[in-house]
């Protein structure tokens, strides 16, 4: 007969944290978040870590190349789709590579000779008012100089003159030299009080610009997520049906963090696939799985599979039907704790930190912070991102608000047919496990996750905290009822909106 687990399936806003004592050094500054991606043994430092604690689903509505950027520039990765061609998710692997933060590949570029009304023009479109003059008006051309809009006047004088003529020429800008680095670009902005710096190779051909602006915006991003060559990190979802195929092309477009996409990794589709992976490319990229919702789970996917961090989570997200379609699942408190337990335990035996990375189940920010506390090192989402400007999906007003549209995986609307079939000539599904619908616009990246990153040291200061490390190993949760849970909201009063109160 079937076993039945005696505990219930819980969920995160079932718990809350109980405050511990906070010493004086327990202080917001003081903080870290950083926290380890791959799998290492007890005393080595793990070969990849982030700054941040978050990333984004690999989902055609949440993880394009502008969302990998922006999440990767705050310290967190962005698992780029795997449910379309190779070559697409491959280039857009490389597009995140090839961006390097400070040093900016012009895409507004003349030649000599091209009239100044060429200029005008391309300022109008781009809002760019520094244009770099090469020979060939490309981006790697030979560097004969630079024209902004302090150059000109617009309708003083004459649109039909060359460019050469209201140039600075290459002799009298200051520019860097091929293999500079972002504060020695700086220092000759700063020392020559210059607003643009154009770095060039030792042939004189334009490599990139470095602006004044951007230092002000490096400053902004101190928790960027680098490589050894100082390039951003960029992850990739992937799947076990084509990835004999797709992980070659994505470790050659310069991905550094791979994980299998489905709705339940506890198979051994996902094993094979992961070793076939580590047999041929070893520690070269990480390899992230799952998903599971239980010890057993964890052990297959962290001893028999390898992988670097194991995904715990099933129909736990807001667009996800799994456990409704089909009856399986667990409650995403249950299922991390468990899985932590069976990590720790794990670790104990073998002296190996397997990584857990708690996928849905996270309605608000005080869930992301629970879901810490339980142990997970780091939080897989969707919504959260998917209603970011930098989201990969278009905007879309409804009755006076903006929205954007947000699909899962298992949604007709993705076409994610190779996820859910052994057939490869099967071309529809035969029932969905995830929906599609729509989200607020809540606005920027940074905006949002910088309210959401202040809670989160605020309340591993509360609970006595600096390290999520022991933010996990002290935390103390209680089960809270549901007078108690009506208790912690407002009651009583009248709330005031401040937007329309003048406040």
């Amino acid at each position: 007969m079937a076993k039945i687990l005696p505990d219930v399936s819980r969920t995160f806003s079932e718990y809350l944290l109980v405050p511990r004592l906070t010493k004086r050094d327990h202080t917001v500054s003081n903080v870290s978040l950083a926290t380890p991606v791959s799998r290492f043994k007890k005393g080595d430092t793990p070969k990849l870590s982030m700054n941040i604690p978050f990333v984004a689903a690999s989902m055609q509505s949440v993880s394009g190349s502008n969302m990998a950027i922006s999440l990767s520039r705050k310290g967190g990765l962005a698992f780029i789709f795997c449910s379309q061609t190779i070559e697409n998710q491959a280039a857009m692997v490389a597009r995140v590579k090839n961006y390097k933060a400070g040093f900016v590949v012009s895409d507004s570029n003349v030649r000599p000779e091209a009239p100044l009304r060429d200029v005008l023009n391309r300022t109008k479109a781009t809002g760019h008012s520094t244009i770099a003059v090469t020979h060939d008006g490309t981006p790697h051309g030979k560097f004969l100089g630079i024209i902004t809009n302090k150059d000109y006047w617009e309708f003083e004088d004459d649109l039909d003159m060359p460019v050469s003529d209201y140039m600075t020429p290459v002799e009298r800008v200051i520019f860097g030299k091929s293999g500079i680095n972002l504060h020695e670009a700086n220092i000759l902005l700063h020392k020559n009080k210059k607003e643009c710096l154009p770095v060039l190779d030792a042939a004189g051909n334009l490599e990139s610009l470095v602006f004044k602006k951007d230092y002000v915006d490096h400053h902004n991003n101190p928790d960027e997520l680098l490589d050894e060559d100082k390039r951003l990190v960029v992850a990739a979802g992937v799947n076990t049906h084509d990835y004999k195929e797709r992980v070659p092309a994505l470790v050659e477009a310069g991905v550094d963090v791979l994980s299998f996409d489905s709705s339940d990794g506890f198979s051994e589709f996902q094993k094979e696939a992961s070793l076939w992976v580590r047999e041929r490319y070893g520690n070269k990229v990480g390899i992230g799985g799952g998903k599971i919702v239980s010890a057993e789970g964890f052990r297959d996917l962290a001893e028999e599979a390898q992988l670097d961090f194991v995904k715990v989570g099933i129909g736990g997200g807001s667009i996800c039907i799994t456990r409704t379609q089909k009856g399986i699942g667990r409650g995403q408190a249950s299922a991390l704790l468990d899985v932590v337990e069976a990590r720790n335990k794990y670790f104990e035996e073998t002296g190996i930190y397997v990584p857990i990375c708690s996928d849905g189940g996270l309605a608000n920010d005080t869930q992301i912070i629970v879901a810490l506390a339980m142990g997970a090192d780091f939080v897989m989402m969707g919504r959260y991102f998917a209603m970011c400007d930098e989201s990969p999906t278009p905007k879309v007003s409804m009755n006076g608000r903006m929205y954007k549209p947000y699909w899962g995986e298992g949604s007709n609307r993705a076409r994610n047919w190779q996820r859910y079939s052994d057939n490869a000539s099967d071309s529809h599904l035969k029932f969905e496990e995830g929906v599609d619908a729509y989200v607020p616009v809540v606005g920027s990246l940074n905006d949002v996750l910088g309210v959401t990153l202040a809670k989160l040291r605020s309340t591993m200061c509360n609970c006595g905290s600096i390290t999520l490390r022991d933010f996990a190993e002290s935390a103390l949760l209680t089960r809270i009822s549901e007078q108690s849970f009506v208790e912690g909201g407002t009651g009583n009063v009248t709330v005031l909106d401040n937007k329309n109160s003048g406040e």
